[in-house]
């Protein structure tokens, strides 16, 4: 009852300032994850983040037996692996990338597969943009750190392979019942990045920060995502999607201090006129939980 009268309350307010909100709460998980990363290894961090929205998700849903079974158990899985995946490349590139490059680097992911989706010339000329920005990213960190690069365009590439398969589980899913058992079962599979959270263990206050990031970066997201979107619809939420970066950049530059330099902010620029000028697919992937 408390969550239908939550969900009643959040239809009023403004699609944007939902998807800011949402935004926020994602990369101000990520600026924590970032914190963490002196006492544990930064796939470890993103573990633990996978290993907290399993046990809060779990919590609140309290999937059925048929979602552990079958070929929904399969989709689900596939799509918790990939998805825990993706968070390790990411956050072993924050971990040797300002916040807000990195995120606008991984957005060559989903708009990859919009331009080469569609073929259309705005999605070609968003293609160009993206990586336009790409290069003059990467331009930057060549001498600084090339594998920070090399890391936030694999989750890119993860990001691409998350939409892809989502798409998928929308239709053979059972919506957040799924994506509780897909973070369940890529906490087990990716369970040996475990050892790099040693320390965290020995203290109650770095435990609860290790599982408040998936809360923050997962959870609050996914379920704000699923309010823009009845609210906003996919061809507006593909075009809120261009605020990602630059809440990143943000949260990036007030939480940690990071000021990116000139050729970075002009080619974070480019890609978020890229994500905004891209056509929607039939089905746009949601931002990566």
């Amino acid at each position: 009852m408390g969550i239908a009268v939550v969900r009643n309350r959040l239809q009023g307010v403004p699609a944007p300032f939902l998807f800011v909100l949402s935004g926020i709460s994602m990369y101000a998980g990520a600026a924590i994850a970032v914190g963490l990363f002196s006492v544990a290894s930064p796939a470890g961090v993103a573990w633990l983040r996978c290993l907290g929205a399993a046990v809060v998700l779990l919590a609140w849903r309290r999937p059925p037996r048929s979602a552990w079974t079958g070929r929904t158990f399969l989709l689900a899985g596939a799509f918790g692996v990939v998805t825990a995946g993706m968070n390790v490349l990411f956050y072993e590139a924050i971990a040797r990338l300002p916040l807000g490059t990195a995120v606008a680097l991984e957005f060559t992911g989903p708009v990859v597969v919009a331009a080469f989706g569609s073929r259309t010339r705005r999605d070609v000329l968003a293609l160009l943009l993206v990586v336009a920005g790409v290069v003059a990213i990467a331009d930057v960190r060549l001498e600084g750190s090339l594998l920070g690069v090399l890391f936030a365009l694999g989750a890119a590439a993860a990001w691409a392979g998350y939409i892809l398969l989502g798409k998928r589980v929308a239709v053979g899913g059972n919506g957040i019942d799924g994506l509780a058992v897909g973070f369940a079962v890529g906490t087990v599979v990716l369970s040996p990045l475990a050892f790099g959270t040693g320390a965290v263990w020995g203290s109650p206050r770095l435990l609860l920060l290790g599982i408040g990031v998936g809360v923050l970066a997962t959870v609050v997201p996914y379920a704000l995502d699923q309010v823009v979107l009845r609210k906003a619809g996919r061809a507006r939420f593909a075009l809120l999607l261009a605020l990602l970066p630059v809440t990143a950049g943000m949260i990036g530059f007030l939480w940690l201090g990071q000021v990116p330099a000139l050729p970075e902010a002009l080619g974070t620029l480019a890609v978020v006129a890229g994500v905004a000028l891209r056509s929607p697919g039939k089905r746009d992937g949601p931002a990566p939980p």
